[in-house]
Formats: structure tokens, sequence, C-alpha cells
């Protein structure tokens, strides 16, 4: 099997050691960095991570710093979410569009003050593009990456394996809520979410030289809870209904495509550069939607998008799918046109390995 070759646009993260020495097997590139894909095997992992506690290595979600008078309107310039009401210390998922109503980002945001964001982002080089809107709008704010690597610890143990480390006051941390917490007299912002339908918490380390420090006592602090490496599960994500940008929806797709017209404050998100185009699309409404599926028989490796088809014709797509042990069935997302997204539609899609029979679903699974 091909590996990939080491070089400076490939960056090691503050936890790669760790990660290496707890035997990872593989790695996708994200946000031009390594991000652990499966450690003993996708079925393993998942089992584990819905059972006991994994430390993930989740530096990929680069932080884009916005500091400054005018980094609350450049934030809201970014995405169709309404921030007014929202306070320091909250996140809040934010997707974030360009000035067609596209998706660039699907990130999650956090206000550390009036004057201070942090923008938590997927794989897309988002900076250079609130880079530019910062510079074109002559706005009074500074725009960079700081040198902060989240560090996620995911599973139902996740609250007792964290207290160990901050102390009982994280129990007081509220779903999409942030605090400040010391770790050897670092000072390092706790907040209860992460990329898994868990429980977890994800922890900003500050400079790399902390992130070792902080994975070596996450391990053994939580040798009697079964603490193990982990990273995101593609069977769990699934069930979950956790989208993967670049994978499930990319900049030719929409937050209402995407099923997140919810986080799309339209009519009150003045100042969003996609906002003329938006509301438009929330008027019209979708023409196409992402969809929980099930696909029926012998399930290949999704390694790209598979053709959805009624009657011959071309409906949609499959962008992700692997088989679920819990449900015990193949589960799967997808982009499906409006005239076949009713529940219990019946489809088609085209796998490398041929047909197979696709139910459309009424609802995710976790």
């Amino acid at each position: 099997m091909a590996s990939i070759a080491p070089s400076r646009r490939i960056r090691r993260t503050p936890f790669t050691e760790g990660v290496e020495a707890a035997g990872v097997k593989g790695y996708t590139v994200y946000n031009h960095m390594l991000l652990p894909t499966v450690f003993e095997s996708i079925e393993a992992d998942y089992h584990h991570l819905k059972s006991a506690v994994q430390v993930w290595d989740v530096s990929v979600e680069r932080q884009i710093e916005l500091r400054g008078p005018d980094s609350a309107r450049l934030m809201q310039m970014l995405t169709p979410r309404d921030l007014r009401g929202m306070m320091p210390g909250q996140c809040y998922y934010v997707p974030i569009v360009d000035e067609t109503g596209g998706m660039l980002n699907d990130p999650v945001a956090l206000k550390l003050a009036e004057d201070q964001w942090w923008i938590s982002i997927a794989d897309s080089d988002l900076l250079f593009w609130v880079k530019a809107l910062a510079y074109g709008y002559r706005l009074d704010v500074l725009v960079d990456e700081p040198d902060v690597s989240p560090l996620a610890v995911q599973g139902p143990k996740a609250e007792e394996l964290v207290g160990r480390i901050f102390g009982d006051a994280i129990q007081s941390v509220r779903f999409f809520r942030f605090g400040w917490f010391d770790f050897l007299g670092v000072s390092m912002a706790v907040a209860r979410s992460g990329y898994s339908k868990q429980d977890g918490f994800e922890i900003y380390v500050p400079g790399t030289a902390n992130g070792m420090p902080l994975w070596n006592a996450l391990m053994e602090a939580g040798k009697d809870l079964d603490v193990r490496a982990g990273c995101p599960n593609l069977i769990e994500r699934i069930e979950g209904g956790l989208l993967s940008y670049g994978n499930d929806m990319t900049r030719e797709n929409t937050p209402h495509e995407c099923g997140l017209g919810r986080f799309c404050s339209t009519q009150t998100a003045i100042g969003c550069v996609g906002r003329d185009a938006l509301l438009r699309v929330a008027k019209e409404g979708p023409t196409q939607q992402i969809r929980p599926l099930v696909i029926h028989g012998d399930l290949p490796p999704c390694d790209r998008a598979w053709p959805l088809v009624a009657k011959g014709k071309r409906v949609g797509q499959v962008t992700s799918a692997a088989y679920s042990p819990d449900f015990e069935e193949n589960v799967a997302i997808g982009m499906v046109r409006m005239t076949h997204w009713d529940e219990g539609s019946v489809l088609e899609v085209e796998t490398p390995e041929g047909m197979r029979e696709v139910t459309v679903h009424e609802s995710f699974w976790i």
C-alpha cells in the first residue's frame, strides 16, 4: 500500500507522538495536517467509542481568530445564522457561505469576548476567504491562525475522565458552552462538544509544547476507564447524521440542501454576504436535500459519490455509507431530489460492485 510522503506541506500535530505510540493504522489529510482514521478497526473503534472513552487528536480543526472592534461584524458577514444574541462562553454551529449562498465550511464558532472569536473549521482553506472579506471591507480586525490545537475526549465516560484532569467544575459546562480551566498553569478553553453523538469535550490546547503533557495525563488518569486513542468514526457519525464537509456537501450546496436551514436566520442575519441568495432559496425551497438512507445487500467501501437512480434516471447521490453493527443494516447519507426524498421511497444506487436497492429513511439513527 502506498504511504503519504512526509513534507512541510503536511504538518504533524502536537499529539502525533501519542497517536503513533497508540498504533494508528490509517490517516487522511485534513487542513494540511494528519487526521487519524482508524486504530484497531473501524468497527472495533466504534464499539469502544460507544462504551468507554477515547482521546482524539483533532488538531486538524484549525482555529481562525478574529480580534478587534469589527470582529463581530466580520463574523456575521460569514454566516446566515443570527449571532446577535450569542454571549461569551457560547459555541454556535455556523454554516459559512459565499455570495451565492454556497457552503464554504460548517465550523463551530466560539465567542471568547465581544471583540474576539475563534472559528473551529472543517476541511477547507477558509482563512483566505475571511482575510479577503476583512481586507476588502477595510474592517478593523486582525485575522490569523493561532497556535491552538483541539484535543477531543469522547464517549460515555468522557465527563469522568475530563473531571479528573480539570476538576469537578467541568460538570457545570453545558452542551455547546465552554469554560476556562487550568492545566499545569496553562489556561485552556474546554467545551462540551465534539464530532460524535456520544457525550464529550473538546479541549483547545494553546501552544504545541502543551500537547503531549495533556495527552499523557489523560491516558494515565483514564486507565481504569479503558481510555484509548481514537478518532472520528465513520459508522457512528453516519448513524448520528453528522455531515462531512467535502464529502456530504460542498460549495455547490446551500445550507438548506444540507438540512441546515434551522441555522439560517436570513431575515435577521443582516450583513451576511450570502443573505440575498439564501432568501431566495428559503422562499422557493430546495430541490434536493440530504437524507438518511438504508442500502440493502453487500456494501463495498464508499470512497466516492455513488449515483442514486430511479427508473434509470439519476435522482441524487450517496456520499457516505457503512454497515452499522448496532442497527444491523447499511446506513448511509445521500443528497436526494425532492421528487424522491419521501420516507420509504425505494431507489437504486450504483456501487462499484453493481446496483443495490436503497430505501429513504425517516430520520438518522442516533
